[in-house]
């Protein structure tokens, strides 16, 4: 294993600019990826070794081949968590994926609990906002995501307290509001038992075991701006890859 790109052979390295380009919104979902003529010329590469960059590509989700058109970006279709959806927002300006709704349940100002207080780094009963939103797909419920931010960030994006749909979603707006980019994040999954204002919306019984996230987000300053918890859903699933060569 190597973390030396020129060492990599050429046609990984190729297919990881690529999807370095894609994942960073360069290249959009939908838009053609350099063709085999066009890596040819560019790379100096054969054209057996520019061929196994699209095929590289699209056993990852990043490229898909559309008859008559071409091969086309796209982004890996998984469960989006919320640092998925922070990546699709990046990439292509939504943090959806094809096909999936959101419906805001609440928004508001609530006086922190001592978790809450801990992952914000506030004293407990501090004012901070909470958001609670449902994803949907044609499967039924995705999952229930629950964030909470600092409540100063109300005065810069009051927008943050009402129930509807941020065009950015919490991280974009945060940050054009404030100049506050998330920049780095932690990310803890575990099985927790569903809480009773919880179980309506997943449509399972309370205290039942289910798989969550948990997503600890902090800006350049080093300061957190969101804590979220995410049930997902029933039958759901998280799965992540990874390069090992």
């Amino acid at each position: 294993m190597t973390d030396n790109p020129q060492a990599m052979a050429p046609y990984k390295r190729i297919a990881a600019q690529i999807k370095t380009r894609i994942e960073r919104g360069d290249i959009r979902p939908g838009d053609r990826i350099p063709s085999v003529r066009e890596i040819m010329r560019d790379e100096g590469v054969s054209t057996a070794t520019a061929t196994r960059v699209a095929a590289v590509l699209r056993a990852e989700g990043y490229a898909e081949s559309v008859p008559g058109i071409g091969t086309l970006a796209s982004l890996p279709k998984k469960i989006a968590t919320g640092p998925d959806r922070l990546q699709m927002l990046r990439a292509t300006g939504s943090g959806y994926h094809p096909g999936e709704r959101a419906e805001i349940l609440s928004a508001g100002l609530v006086p922190a609990s001592e978790e809450i207080a801990d992952a914000l780094g506030l004293g407990e009963g501090a004012s901070v906002i909470r958001r609670r939103r449902a994803y949907y797909d044609d499967r039924g419920v995705v999952a229930l995501f629950t964030s909470w931010l600092p409540g100063e960030l109300a005065e810069a994006a009051p927008e943050l307290l009402v129930a509807q749909p941020l065009p950015k979603m919490t991280f974009g707006l945060v940050e054009d509001r404030t100049g506050r980019r998330a920049v780095r994040r932690r990310d803890t999954v575990a099985v927790k038992p569903v809480p009773e204002d919880v179980s309506p919306v997943l449509g399972v019984e309370s205290g039942r075991p289910t798989l969550t996230m948990t997503n600890h987000y902090w800006d350049q300053r080093g300061d957190v701006t969101e804590y979220a918890v995410d049930f997902l859903g029933p039958g759901r699933e998280l799965s992540a890859d990874y390069a090992l060569e």
